[in-house]
């Protein structure tokens, strides 16, 4: 019975892998197009400012956060916008033990050090799936949780059960972090129409992700005061990373294939945009296998780092 169930959930992903491979072939001629009609164009486009998803009154959960070096970007050396946010509102957590950490990222002991110094909570043992399984978190809300790079890493050589088993970390964290989220509205992010879509248009087949890059003001909060909290997920915007297709699992998880399983909540895509590493001064992706040179790595290079927002649909 239970090899049907995993059985029938592997298929219901695959086929969203096959739909996805077809969207991105469709993706990347309308992208060439584009690029050949910009370069007929004259003159060069306004710099951007890169856009900063968190205000000084937030309270941040950091979820995976490897040697703890974007903490510490957030806390030491924030962007200007951010020089009054509290450390004691920030909650830095890993996956491995402290002492796991600390020999997978020999630099991190420094950084934790740092962090507790100016008031940051810092946990270890925090699997990003169980996360209401964890004493230290257990009725704290947060208007933000922060997933960055997530992995999985088992080394599944095999994409396609590397691509599964990275999508059952998602769909594992979106369902265990509806209890860390702050209760309120829905936010109300200002960015650009795209097509004449409706407001309420929430068909991710007609979402156009890449084009709400940059257009919201650097200094613009993703949310007003009493919204709901959010979830930002920031992945490499290149195979086999798009293949794990994380707006569709947030928005549309496939439904559980066993009777008395709850299903997964479904998300609202409020926006995503380049996440630029230069503005977290200090910061430095780790890969989830430390041994591969410290966590060093090169899997996923060129293209982008992206961060998808999402909260919880009514």
């Amino acid at each position: 019975m239970g090899h049907k169930k995993k059985t029938s959930l592997k298929v219901t992903l695959q086929s969203q892998q096959t739909r996805l491979k077809n969207k991105e072939k469709a993706a990347h001629a309308a992208e060439a197009a584009e690029l050949k009609t910009k370069h007929k164009g004259k003159g060069k486009a306004p710099a951007l400012r890169p856009t900063i998803p968190f205000t000084p009154t937030d309270k941040i959960l950091l979820i995976g956060e490897g040697n703890f070096s974007f903490a510490h970007a957030l806390v030491i050396d924030p962007p200007s916008s951010l020089e009054h946010l509290p450390p004691s509102n920030i909650t830095a957590t890993s996956y491995d033990s402290e002492e796991e950490c600390y020999d997978k990222y020999p630099d991190a002991r420094s950084k934790v050090d740092v962090l507790r110094e100016r008031g940051v909570e810092v946990f270890f043992g925090v699997d990003g799936t169980r996360l209401e399984k964890i004493h230290a978190l257990k009725g704290k809300r947060f208007n933000r949780v922060v997933f960055n790079f997530p992995h999985a890493g088992k080394g599944i050589t095999d994409q396609d059960r590397n691509i599964l088993s990275n999508q059952m970390l998602i769909l594992g964290f979106l369902r265990s972090v509806v209890g860390c989220l702050a209760e309120g509205s829905i936010p109300t992010p200002n960015l650009p129409r795209k097509r004449n879509r409706p407001a309420d248009d929430d068909d991710d087949d007609d979402v156009n992700d890449d084009a709400a890059d940059d257009y919201m003001d650097a200094s613009s909060p993703s949310a007003t005061q009493g919204a709901r909290g959010t979830v930002l997920i920031t992945l490499r915007n290149v195979p086999p990373y798009t293949n794990w297709d994380v707006p569709r699992l947030a928005k549309t998880p496939p439904k559980p294939t066993s009777l008395g399983t709850l299903p997964n909540p479904n998300y609202k895509l409020l926006r995503s945009f380049v996440f630029h590493r230069n503005t977290w001064k200090g910061y430095e992706h780790r890969m989830t296998k430390g041994e591969r040179a410290h966590g060093r790595g090169t899997t996923g290079e060129g293209g982008e780092d992206r961060t998808w927002e999402f909260c919880l649909k009514d």
